[in-house]
Order: C-alpha cells, then sequence, then structure tokens
C-alpha cells in the first residue's frame, strides 16, 4: 500500500464529500484528487518525473495537500519545508536534496531569490499566487491545464516518498527518508486507536511541513470526516474557528494547549463541541493537561514520535487508564525496549535510552551515511531520549540524551544558533540552552562571552541571530558572561549553565 492509494481509497470508500473547510471555501475529496491528477500531469510536462525530489514551501493551504499528492502521482518525492527557516538553512535543503522544483508563495521567494542561481538541480520555480513574476511558475496554470487522468506509474512500499529536514547535531539540517511503508503502516496504527464519529469535525492546526501534521494528514484519509484547517496557529482564530464548525477535536502541541487555557478570549466563545484532543511533539506539562482538561471538558491524549519514526511511537489509547507525564504505550506494530550504555535491557522502572523497531522507522539519512549507522543499529532506532517503563508498559520521558531543545513543538539544536552567534563580531564566545517555559515548553537563551574592548547589547545579539536565522530558533534571553564553563577537553558544560541560571 502507498499514500497515493490511501487517498484514492478515501473516496472508494466514502463516495464524494467535504473534505477540506479553508477560509470559507469547502472542497470535496474528489475535486481534491482531481486536481492532484492534474498537477501531477503538469510536473510531468515540466520534466519532473520518477525520483525527483520538489520542495514545498507554502503555509497550510489545500495547495499542500494537492502538492503531495501531486507529487507522488508524478512519481516524485515531497521535500517539506517550513516557512520559518532562514535562507542559508533552506538553501542548503535545496542544494542536498538536489530538488528539481519547488512550490511556494511570492512572499517566500526572498529566501531563495539570492542563490537561487547557484543551485544546479533546481529548474522551476512555482507559485501559487496568480500573478506574473519573471521566473515563475503558476500553480494553478499546472492545474487547470492539464488532464486528470491518472498517470501509470508503479509506486514499490520501499519507495521514499518523504524527505523530511530536521536538525542535525552539527546545526545543519538532515533529511530523513521516510518511504511509503514508513508513513502508511504509521497512519494505518494511528487511526486503528483514535476514536472517530461520523459526524466529527477536526481542526488542523499544525504545519503540514512538520512530521506530526504530515501523520495527521495522512491518517485523516483513513476517515470520512470533515477537516478545517488553519494556515497557521492563533489563539483566538482557532476559538472562533471551534465555535463556527463545531470542532470536536484536534491534535497540537503543548505550547498552544498552554496558549488556549491562558486565553482571557476563550470565555467569548462557544468550544463545548470540543471531545478530545491529542498532544506530541514536545512534552505536555501536567499541570497544563489537567488545566485544559477541566476548563474546556476536553480529555488531552499525550503521545510521542521523532521524526525518523514517521514519527508517532506511542499514546495513550482511549479505552485504557490515562497517566498524567507518560507518554502512553506503544502503538500497534511499533515495539521499544529501553537500554543501558552497553545496550543492555534495563529492568522495569529503570532509565535509558529508548529504541524502537517497526515498520515506521525510517531506512536512514539522505547521504549520511555515518550518521545513520550511528542512529539505526540492528534493526532498532536509537532516539536519544532517555526513558523508562513502568510495570504496564506506559513510557516515561524523563530528559533528552542531546541538547535538543524543544520550543513549542519545534526542534532547536544549540550548534544551530551558536554558529550564528559566533559570526557577530563582537562574539568571543556562545553557548546556548533551553529555559523550562510554561507556554512554548522551552525558550532559548544564549550565554555569551564578549570580546575584549566590544560591546554589545542583549538586542544586538537578537537582531543578528533573526537575520540569519528562523525566528523562532532565535535567543529570546541573552546573558553576558566573563567567560564560558568548560571541561579540561574544551567541552563547554551546558549543566552548569542551567545550574547558573536556576540559582540567580
Amino acid at each position: 500500500m502507498d499514500l497515493v492509494e490511501l487517498a484514492e481509497q478515501n473516496y472508494t470508500r466514502f463516495g464524494e464529500r467535504i473534505s477540506v473547510t479553508f477560509e470559507d471555501r469547502e472542497y470535496t475529496n474528489l475535486e481534491m484528487l482531481q486536481f492532484s491528477r492534474k498537477l501531477a500531469n503538469g510536473l510531468k510536462n515540466l520534466g519532473v518525473g520518477s525520483g525527483d525530489k520538489v520542495v514545498v514551501m507554502l503555509l497550510n493551504c489545500p495547495e499542500v495537500l494537492i502538492s503531495y499528492q501531486g507529487i507522488l502521482r508524478a512519481g516524485g518525492i515531497i521535500v517539506p519545508v517550513l516557512f520559518l527557516l532562514g535562507e542559508r538553512e533552506i538553501i542548503h535543503i535545496l542544494r542536498n536534496s538536489e530538488s528539481v522544483a519547488i512550490i511556494t508563495s511570492k512572499d517566500l521567494l526572498g529566501k531563495i531569490d539570492k542563490d537561487r542561481d547557484t543551485i544546479e538541480t533546481l529548474r522551476h520555480v512555482i507559485i501559487v499566487e496568480d500573478e506574473d513574476l519573471p521566473g515563475t511558475i503558476k500553480f494553478w496554470e499546472l492545474v487547470d491545464g492539464n488532464s486528470e487522468e491518472s498517470i501509470p506509474i508503479l509506486i514499490r512500499e520501499g519507495d521514499l516518498a518523504v524527505i523530511l529536514y530536521t536538525a542535525g547535531t552539527t546545526g545543519t539540517p538532515k533529511g530523513v527518508m521516510l518511504n511509503h511503508k514508513n508513513l502508511y503502516s504509521n497512519a494505518v496504527s494511528c487511526s486503528s486507536i483514535v476514536r472517530v464519529e461520523p459526524d466529527d469535525v477536526g481542526l488542523n492546526v499544525l504545519p503540514l511541513s512538520h512530521s506530526y501534521g504530515l501523520t495527521v494528514m495522512n491518517t485523516g484519509y483513513m476517515f470520512g470526516n470533515k477537516a478545517v484547517m488553519m494556515r497557521w496557529f492563533d489563539t483566538e482564530e482557532t476559538f472562533r474557528l471551534i465555535e463556527r464548525h463545531r470542532v470536536t477535536g484536534f491534535a497540537g502541541v503543548s505550547a498552544m494547549f498552554a496558549m488556549m487555557l491562558n486565553s482571557p478570549e476563550a470565555d467569548k466563545y462557544d468550544l463545548s463541541s470540543l471531545k478530545r484532543c491529542l498532544s506530541g511533539s514536545a512534552p505536555l506539562p501536567v499541570e497544563i493537561l489537567r488545566a485544559f482538561q477541566e476548563r474546556f471538558d476536553c480529555t488531552i491524549r499525550e503521545g510521542y514520535g521523532l521524526s525518523e519514526a514517521a514519527p508517532v511511537v506511542s499514546t495513550h489509547f482511549p479505552d485504557r487508564p490515562q497517566k498524567p507525564g507518560s507518554i502512553g504505550q506503544p502503538i500497534p506494530g511499533v515495539e521499544v525496549k529501553i537500554v543501558d550504555e552497553k545496550d543492555r535491557s534495563v529492568p522495569v522502572g529503570e532509565i535509558g535510552e529508548l529504541l524502537v523497531r517497526g515498520p515506521n522507522v525510517s531506512p536512514g539519512y539522505y547521504n549520511l551515511p555515518e550518521e545513520t549507522a550511528e542512529t539505526f543499529r540492528n534493526g532498532w532506532l536509537y532516539t536519544g531520549d532517555m526513558a523508562r517503563m513502568d510495570e504496564d508498559g506506559y513510557l516515561y520521558i524523563v530528559e533528552r540524551k542531546k541538547d535538543l531543545i524543544i520550543r513549542g513543538g519545534f526542534n532547536i539544536y544549540p550548534r544551530d544558533v551558536e554558529e550564528v552567534l559566533y559570526e557577530h563580531s563582537a562574539v568571543l564566545d556562545a553557548a546556548v540552552i533551553g529555559l523550562p517555559d510554561p507556554v512554548m515548553g522551552e525558550e532559548v537563551k544564549a550565554f555569551v562571552a564578549l570580546r575584549e574592548g566590544q560591546t554589545a547589547s542583549e538586542q544586538d545579539i537578537i537582531d543578528h541571530c533573526q537575520q540569519h536565522l528562523g525566528k523562532y530558533k532565535c535567543p529570546r534571553y541573552v546573558e553576558f558572561i566573563d567567560t564560558m564553563p568548560r571541561n579540561p577537553i574544551g567541552k563547554i558544560l551546558r549543566k552548569e549553565l542551567r545550574h547558573r541560571n536556576t540559582n540567580q
């Protein structure tokens, strides 16, 4: 089974129905299939074919859904890119993936224009607006001007479907390869757990460029329900859409639930239709979970995943006890174990590294054999997360083995930010840590040592980062220190920086 069949089966099984509502327009599942078939033929006419990579960099909109299916139907591979990324990250992804085309919007063209001519493989820039811009192709002309006949193409379950870029240990984005089997199996397993009634209405608040958003999209094909799509999460707009469309549930990240919980606007809206939500991508504080459930009379089931697992590994099952603070139990078809530093399984209740095995696990990183060999060993995915399991098989993430920062559900590696900090002419030394935050989960804090005779303000450092990084990666706090704590071999002691912060 592949992702094209997944979409086709939705229509075969449920007939024509409204599948997506976006900004006051409704789209049926048949319309979306027809659009995607036409786009596939349009891409084929441009020379996009089997194995070609196509970047999709858009805010949520129907064109994203059409693009994903259109690319796959042409035999291509989707490269989703979060629009918040900085120019250098986007250019790296375009080059590393060897993408032949990009589907984006005119507002984001500035992120590629300067280096566009240096990307040897990039042949086509497609924009969703109906405007004549030099060097671009109109998305809807590709769709409307082509046949809706399906392209005869053989897709095998082991064929790559998506290359999803995530921050590497050096800060350089690395491409997680996900084949059709990875994504399809994860969608099927997740759908077997989710309880959906025929009249339920979902709200798509997660970016479709994120692994979590991708799975919510794919799982949605398994049901005959309507989904209301948002371009980007906004607290009051979320309330408005829940009230207007009688939304019954959505999948989100902890920051979204915190912002909704703490918003004074909530009382202005009728949110009584909400029944159940899913939380993932970042830890959900127990106090927020409990308070949200009480205020909105809505159950939240927390789970866990990572891009390398396509992404869902575990969740709370609706017919089993909910354990606040836990990430639930493994989903069907997925195995986990917790091991010590010598790869020996640890006893129940003891902490070790969480390993994952199953049809959802990625075959590795694109063009990175050494990192692939390090992370994927003997059939197991080494997550780098430290966890424990209780006697009922519930998992608890206790800390991250790596120095990953998760802000609002998005991954940030300190080295990514530090590299930019070092480019500031006044910076001698720099280190970045994550600080607990009740809304975003974590916020980014930079410790900076200045060169002798140089000066810089906190805002200078933040402005510098915002010029080179996606804003969500930029420090919110900057502390100037004389010298950076290091061990005898020169490694920065982040533990001391965290200790310093908690004792101020």
